[in-house]
């Protein structure tokens, strides 16, 4: 059984996703008529550039939505990584956790059945030099379809998501998916969180693409979390130590 799911969502755009470890993260491949955006890489337990070769031979452009390991896993296979211009260090050497934080606190975090080629006692974060800095604002480019960079820090420092305004589609990170939303440990900012998921909400979004998990999400999931936090903040103010707020197909952690 491959460790990898590859799901076609429209003749130019994959999913390629990790389905049998508890995190469930989804990247995302989109194909230009000059190069690939593949947004995140997963966990790194197995070779990810496997799956997109079998898709497309055009060079690829990975875009990072945030320098969590499990979505930079897998960028060691590719020549080319754009990330946030905040996130950069945690890339190029100053990744904010050891790596058996890291093996206990999440990839063994449950039983799982990883790949056969994977070895924990090998495993290693990614670290290295990012090829582009990216702000808010910025586009990416890949040839006939074109990405606009959207800081929204909450979750992290540096996070972004990525619109594609002629399709309105919004790729989301871990900003908004279907479970438990993180924004209860140091580098994480509640209230920021909650500015970010405003900002998404007033787009107009036909399709969204989440980080991990249920991959079939309605768009009206970002004005859901949005009101979350407004009735959070009703209640108090957004700070850390609250603990799990639940709000039925997803919760907050705060």
């Amino acid at each position: 059984m491959s460790w990898f799911t590859v799901e076609q969502l429209e003749p130019d755009t994959f999913a390629i996703s990790e389905y049998r470890h508890w995190e469930e993260t989804h990247c995302y491949l989109l194909l230009g008529k000059e190069s690939a955006i593949f947004i995140d890489t997963g966990l790194g337990v197995a070779d990810i550039s496997q799956p997109v070769r079998s898709i497309t031979r055009l060079p690829i452009q990975v875009v990072t939505t945030h320098a969590h390991f499990d979505h930079i896993g897998g960028h060691g296979y590719f020549d080319h990584i754009a990330i946030h211009r905040l996130e950069a260090p945690w890339l190029d050497g100053h990744f904010p956790l050891s790596r058996q934080m890291v093996l206990e606190n999440n990839l063994l975090k449950q039983p799982c059945d990883f790949p056969p080629e994977f070895d924990p006692d090998q495993f290693q974060i990614y670290q290295g030099r990012p090829t582009r800095l990216l702000a808010d604002g910025d586009w990416v480019d890949c040839g006939g379809r074109r990405l606009q960079v959207l800081h929204t820090p909450g979750h992290s420092p540096g996070h972004i998501c990525l619109y594609e305004p002629e399709r309105a589609a919004l790729y989301t990170g871990d900003l908004a998916y279907l479970g438990k939303l993180d924004c209860f440990y140091p580098s994480t900012d509640p209230a920021s969180f909650a500015t970010s998921i405003r900002r998404v909400a007033q787009l107009p979004v036909k399709t969204l693409y989440p980080g991990h998990h249920q991959l079939a999400v309605s768009p009206a999931l970002l004005q859901d979390i949005a009101q979350a936090f407004d009735s959070l903040e009703a209640a108090g103010p957004l700070v850390q130590g609250r603990g799990i707020q639940d709000f039925g197909s997803f919760s907050i952690h705060l």
